[in-house]
C-alpha cells in the first residue's frame, strides 16, 4: 500500500468541510479519518505532539476547552496533560490535521498554506 494524503479531524466541522472541498478541487486524493467515528490512539496522538507540539494541536479557543471544569483546564501544564484530554476529548484537537504522504503535518486550513504545503510534498 503506498502513502497517501490523509485529513483528521470531525466531519461536521466548517473548517474541515472547507479544507474536503479545496482538496477535492484540486483533485488531491485522501483519506478522512474522523476522530468521533474512527477514534485517536495514544501512538498517533504522541506522533502529532512529537512533529508540532501540543501547544499547537490543543485547541484553548473552541467550545470544547470552555466546557472543561477550569481545574481540568489548570491541570494541562505539559504534552503529557494535554494529550490526556486530547484523548478523552478530540474535538479539542485543532483541525484539520493534514498529514502528506511523507508524514509531514499541517495543522489548520487556509487556502495558501495548502496550495504551498501539497506543492512542497506531492
Amino acid at each position: 500500500m503506498t502513502a497517501q494524503w490523509v485529513m483528521y479531524g470531525i466531519k461536521n466541522c466548517d473548517t474541515i468541510k472547507k479544507a474536503r472541498n479545496y482538496l477535492a478541487e484540486s483533485g488531491t486524493d485522501y483519506r478522512f479519518h474522523d476522530y468521533r467515528v474512527d477514534g485517536i490512539d495514544d501512538a498517533l496522538l504522541q506522533s502529532f505532539i512529537d512533529q508540532l507540539g501540543y501547544e499547537v494541536l490543543l485547541n484553548t479557543r473552541g467550545t470544547t476547552w470552555r466546557n472543561l471544569p477550569e481545574a481540568e483546564r489548570a491541570a494541562v501544564t505539559d504534552a503529557a496533560s494535554a494529550k490526556a484530554v486530547m484523548l478523552a476529548q478530540p474535538a479539542i484537537i485543532k483541525r484539520p490535521v493534514l498529514s502528506a504522504p511523507n508524514g509531514d503535518l499541517l495543522v489548520g486550513f487556509k487556502d495558501s498554506l495548502y496550495h504551498a504545503f501539497i506543492q512542497e510534498k506531492s
